[in-house]
């Protein structure tokens, strides 16, 4: 049984919040976004990103969701403060005050956290810090992302724009919900050192996580 506990309109449509048993789902536009079945590749997204940076590593956090990616920062031993750019101001509200936040045990209450609402394009253009990582789960994907817009992270321009952004010997990593061929060439192109590590999804295709090195 699906219970409706919140909808209401975002920066790209209409948000809805359901809890499905004992599991919550976050909608947008009808189509789905995110849910707290399950979270392994969202955690390895950012712990597999920490392993690769030595010392205490500075973290951006693109898209909030349902906190996976940030529980599992503040978990890892390497990870000093993390900054969430989250554009949806609803998203970060479940997080932090309501459904959600037992999903992640208050994390956003951490005094290492700084929550931004913002687009994450836009920041990026316009913010001067610098990091050890860029963890990005914004999109379903690079070749199935939320917004149209947001299709320019995954271009050349992007990954200059991200490049810019990352401290020397700086990370890269993008998560995805399906393979996208492209992509990866395009970060190959573009970095020197490319992982990409696929994460078995029970009765679907792979989640697709990519780590990229100057």
């Amino acid at each position: 049984m699906t219970e409706v506990l919140d909808v209401v309109d975002g920066k790209s449509g209409r948000l809805v919040l359901r809890r499905a048993g004992e599991d919550y789902e976050v909608i947008e536009n009808g189509v789905f976004l995110m849910d707290t079945r399950n979270g392994e590749s969202e955690r390895l997204l950012v712990s597999v990103a920490a392993d690769l940076v030595p010392g205490r590593a500075r973290l951006l956090i693109g898209g909030l969701g349902v906190g996976y990616s940030l529980r599992a920062a503040l978990d890892h031993p390497g990870v000093g403060d993390i900054v969430v750019v989250e554009r949806e101001p609803a998203v970060i509200a479940w997080n932090r005050d309501g459904p959600l936040r037992d999903v992640h045990g208050d994390a956003l209450a951490d005094e290492r956290v700084t929550v931004v609402q913002a687009d994450l394009l836009h920041w990026l253009r316009t913010t001067g810090e610098r990091f050890d990582a860029l963890c990005l789960d914004i999109d379903n994907g690079p070749e199935w992302t939320v917004t149209k817009g947001n299709a320019k992270l995954y271009q050349e321009s992007g990954l200059d724009l991200a490049a810019a952004r990352l401290r020397p010997g700086g990370v890269l990593a993008v998560w995805s919900a399906e393979a996208a061929p492209a992509f990866t060439r395009r970060l190959r192109a573009r970095f020197g050192q490319v992982q990409v590590i696929e994460v078995p999804v029970p009765q679907e295709e792979p989640d697709v996580l990519w780590f990229a090195r100057a």
